[in-house]
């Protein structure tokens, strides 16, 4: 008995494309951001508004997480067949 779910990925492409932009914008803001702020200690005046684009970068990764989160691998509610009604 493991401790922790396996998560194996989603085999929905949209979800699995938004999974890879999600950690894409949070590794890459954070890499952003630590080279502004070497930029920064350095004297460089783009030092400053690299740093604030990699924050916000990243944090529109972590907002993705929540968003997907919230997200069901299944088909829309409204593809969903109601039982008992038929289309003509």
């Amino acid at each position: 008995m493991s401790f922790f779910k396996k998560y194996n990925g989603t085999m929905n492409k949209r979800l699995a494309r938004l999974e890879k932009l999600i950690w894409t914008l949070i590794y890459g803001g954070l890499l952003s951001a630590l080279v502004g702020y070497f930029m920064q200690r350095d004297g460089d005046d783009a030092g400053p508004w690299l740093t604030g684009v990699g924050i916000g970068v990243a944090v529109l990764g972590v907002i993705l997480i929540f968003v997907r989160s919230r997200l069901r691998e299944g088909p829309p509610a409204s593809d969903a067949k109601t039982p008992g009604r038929q289309s003509h």
